[in-house]
């Protein structure tokens, strides 16, 4: 008897979770707990999480446009090949969390610590970010042209074969930062390099010294 209901209780759990190819649109979520919640193929536009507890949900192939992520628990989520244009992530938690090959024009990351996220082939150039820290974040494939890093932190974090044409780190921290092309260097990604603006930054060698080889300008860089 112990071990029917046990077993009635984890499928309700599961029905609870599953909210792929539902429609969501403008629903009030906030707060709500949904460990490894699905929302994959679902209408999501403009719905409240804001507050919620979504530890190892899915978010695949969904509209999830003007959605609010702020004060999320976002640990081990994934957003894949998605549309989160406009969404927000003010003070979210984000940890191991996954955005590969989304959309995120418009959407703003503000006072977040995004620790082991990927970032990855993801068009990030109109994506704001504010008072955030990078640590171990993987930006590899992403366009990131004309993107303003001024002020924020990064530690451990991976440029490798990004777009960052024009890309500003006034007044940025960097430690252990990566932004290897992945390929030869050609005189093509050496003028990329240059037209970056590293102006008022703060970097530890490592990363100063492979910049310098690359031809960057640091005359105005401070070293650690």
């Amino acid at each position: 008897m112990m071990n029917k209901k046990m077993n009635t209780r984890s499928m309700e759990q599961q029905v609870v979770t599953n909210f792929s190819g539902s429609n969501l649109v403008n629903s009030d979520l906030g707060g709500v707990k949904a460990h490894k919640g699905q929302f994959n193929h679902s209408a999501l536009h403009s719905s409240d999480f804001s507050g919620a507890d979504l530890t190892g949900s899915s978010f695949k192939s969904s509209d999830v446009r003007n959605a609010n992520f702020d004060g999320a628990n976002l640990t081990d989520c994934s957003f894949l090949a998605l549309d989160l244009s406009k969404a927000s992530f003010n003070k979210s938690i984000l940890v191991r969390t996954n955005f590969n090959s989304s959309q995120l024009d418009g959407a703003t990351f503000t006072g977040v610590r995004l620790k082991d996220v990927t970032l990855t082939t993801t068009d990030l150039k109109t994506t704001k970010f504010k008072d955030c820290l990078f640590d171990g974040v993987d930006f590899k494939y992403a366009d990131l042209s004309g993107q303003r890093f001024d002020g924020q932190t990064f530690i451990g974090v991976k440029f490798d074969r990004a777009a960052l044409s024009n890309t500003s780190f006034k007044g940025a921290t960097l430690s252990n930062v990566s932004f290897h092309p992945g390929f030869t260097l050609t005189k093509k990604y050496y003028r990329l390099i240059k037209t970056i603006c590293f102006d008022g930054a703060t970097m530890d060698k490592l990363t100063y010294a492979a910049l310098k080889g690359m031809e960057a300008n640091l005359s105005k860089v401070t070293v650690n």
